[in-house]
């Protein structure tokens, strides 16, 4: 079979014609790289030359290219541009990929031939190569028994279908939960939100009133919840976010038992006590009881940091406060409480403003980097654009793709994608991809941004720079292949320059005036403030230990009623979710029933624990040029290639404190 993934493509980077392929050519290469891919390993194990690590190890690493280009592929098309012939391409993708695997980490030949390896005298990143080979294989079930790695394949197989469904799912919910407002209902947004939802109903009288669609975000919160000022609309908004999922046949609610069941099975088959234990197997810190400890301990502060915030908002709205009425009142108190009163910023964040002259810009202070816009190159929707990345030297580093206005065939939420990772062995540079859901303007309007998503720019771009960075020999090690609970650890530190006084006054300009933004609100988006903390902490942690809830079940639990199990899990751990939810409830939590963050929803806290000492080191360093150029070598660029915390300590010196993000979050 020859597909248009049979060779790289020609395009500068190896950059896929995205403008092209379709969801047949997605099928068709991966069905091509997968007969190549096994062809490739059967090789591999039945080598009758003695085994090293150069033919077993080095040689698997290589193969399945054909593989690894059409599925790369498939995973950044489908996500951004879902329409309904990606979503059925997926639905035959994904069983067909995990059986593939399944076959390669349970092969008994490959095993056996891995097993004749000599490893003693391996060293660096060759070392970490065969120790993660060999961690991976074990976890999927390798050293099992053939009935029982015939259960697990079939286990895989459905849990895979499962999480595939959800996720469809959660994207149709998204879009039926989108709440139409009147004119009237809508007061409160801005002109340039009112042109951005306003629906156009042809034929519709002349003087007729218009109409807004509020399109929802991923979260349980809402951006427009801070904005609307009559509280029947924020209720309508709200409970339209926090009820989503059914429990129909196919529907959320419905799903998320099946899939923390069928996971609990697969970790008992494993060996593990449960399935948050197999996961933490593979995380840089694997003692379950850490992690809890970590997310109990912050609960009670951050509730009765939430409590003081909702009584400023009660005092200040003359009535108690209603889950709706939270966004509104936090953003309205901002300033008095040392934060910000976001109506003030709006017409100061102009999107390719925020990117050019802050994202680019913090990003050639601290490493370098120049950008230069790629309009000549393909992309999978007209609303993304393409920049080749030049390191400091001038040589060519990588891609950057960004696709931030949301449409209805894109899934909700921000994320970063790698198209190709950067990888010696290969000859391979990165081509990686941010997306975010940002609305897009009415036609001639400019793409304004809230506070919140100038924080999601830098968020995911310091995932991309995770990518771009890449110094890897091996792919497998490469960029943001890190454990999940340093992940998000890299991107929560680029925050950090949002808000630098070398960086805002170049992006924080007036769309219509021209004029910078004030020096008192420059003021106040530099002062570190805890306001809004606990309501943010609070969601956050109900979220985490949800998650662990649903994947500390043991496999003959069966939970008849998803929502009933939720509201017993969020009041033993003294939450009060009727009036404050959880960042995701189960209905909508895609992060961990299709997002591959089971069990590791609290690694975005742990980072962050990184990510606050990093912050206090990065304002020590009396150069920003050349403390970047440190935290670039000794950790962005080392990827997977050494242990995450060895090459934390090889920047910081030391081990991280979690002192700094208890102050930070008004903890202690």
């Amino acid at each position: 079979m020859i597909s248009v993934f049979t060779s790289a493509s020609e395009l500068p980077y190896e950059l896929p014609h995205l403008d092209t392929i379709t969801a047949e050519d997605l099928i068709d290469g991966v069905k091509e790289g997968i007969e190549a891919h096994a062809q490739e390993v059967a090789a591999i194990a039945s080598d009758a030359s003695p085994a090293t690590f150069e033919n077993t190890f080095v040689a698997l690493e290589l193969s399945g290219q054909v593989l690894a280009r059409a599925v790369s592929t498939a995973f950044n098309i489908i996500p951004s541009h879902g329409t309904e012939e990606m979503k059925r391409a997926e639905t035959t993708i994904e069983p067909l990929l995990n059986t593939h695997w399944n076959a390669i980490l349970l092969s008994p030949e490959l095993s056996a031939r891995l097993s004749q390896v000599d490893l003693s005298g391996l060293s660096g990143e060759d070392a970490r190569l065969a120790e993660q080979v060999l961690l991976e294989r074990k976890l999927a079930g390798s050293e099992l028994s053939d009935s029982a790695r015939e259960e697990l394949k079939e286990l895989n197989a459905r849990i895979s279908k499962l999480t595939t469904a959800f996720g469809q799912a959660v994207s149709d919910d998204l879009n039926a939960a989108a709440v139409e407002l009147t004119e009237d209902e809508a007061a409160g947004l801005s002109p340039a939100q009112l042109a951005a939802t306003r629906v156009e109903k042809p034929g519709a009288a002349v003087g007729h009133e218009d109409t807004h669609r509020i399109t929802l975000i991923l979260p349980s919160s809402q951006p427009a919840l801070a904005k609307l000022t009559h509280a029947e609309s924020r209720r309508k908004l709200y409970e339209s976010s926090v009820s989503r999922g059914s429990a129909d046949d196919g529907g959320t609610l419905a799903l998320a038992p099946q899939i923390a069941q069928l996971r609990a099975q697969r970790a008992r088959l494993l060996g593990f006590q449960h399935h948050a234990e197999a996961v933490l197997a593979e995380r840089s810190e694997s003692d379950l009881s850490k992690v809890q400890a970590l997310l109990s301990s912050a609960v009670d502060p951050a509730l009765a940091n939430a409590a003081r915030e909702d009584a400023a908002i009660a005092a200040w709205q003359g009535t108690p406060v209603k889950p709706w009425d939270r966004a509104r009142g936090l953003e309205a108190l901002g300033a008095d409480q040392g934060g910000v009163d976001e109506s003030a910023l709006v017409g100061y964040f102009e999107l390719n403003r925020v990117i050019e002259d802050g994202v680019f810009r913090a990003a050639h202070l601290l490493y370098g980097l120049t950008f230069k816009a790629r309009p000549d190159l393909p992309v999978h929707h007209p609303d993304a654009r393409v920049w080749e990345v030049f390191d400091a030297d001038g040589s060519g580093l990588g891609l950057f793709i960004g696709d931030y206005f949301a449409r209805p065939t894109k899934r909700g939420g921000a994320w970063m994608n790698s198209l190709r990772d950067g990888a010696s062995l290969v000859g391979q540079k990165p081509v990686v991809t941010n997306n975010l859901n940002i609305p897009k303007p009415a036609a001639g309007e400019p793409a304004l941004v809230t506070l919140d998503e100038v924080n999601t720019l830098f968020h995911e771009f310091g995932h991309a720079l995770h990518g771009l960075f890449s110094e890897a020999k091996y792919p497998s090690l490469a960029g943001t292949s890190v454990p999940q609970d340093i992940v998000e650890y890299p991107s929560q530190v680029n925050e950090m320059w949002a808000f630098h006084p070398e960086v805002l006054p170049h992006y924080a300009i007036h769309v219509e005036t021209g004029e910078p933004l004030p020096a008192d609100l420059v003021a106040d988006l530099q002062k570190d403030t805890t306001w809004g903390e606990g309501f943010s902490t609070t969601e956050y942690l109900a979220a985490s230990l949800l998650d662990l809830a649903w994947h500390q079940l043991a496999p003959d639990e069966v939970i008849e009623d998803p929502l009933a199990f939720e509201a017993t899990v969020l009041a033993d751990h003294g939450f009060h979710p009727d009036q404050l939810p959880p960042r995701y409830r189960t209905g909508y939590f895609q992060h961990i029933f299709d997002g591959g963050y089971s069990a590791g929803y609290y690694s975005y806290f742990w980072a962050e624990v990184l990510d606050a000492d990093t912050v206090e080191w990065f304002k020590e360093q009396p150069s920003l040029r050349e403390a970047g150029e440190t935290f670039r070598r000794e950790l962005l660029a080392r990827g997977n290639t050494r242990d995450a915390l060895e090459s934390y300590n090889a920047f910081r010196g030391r081990a991280a404190s979690t002192e700094p993000l208890l102050k930070r979050r008004g903890l202690i």
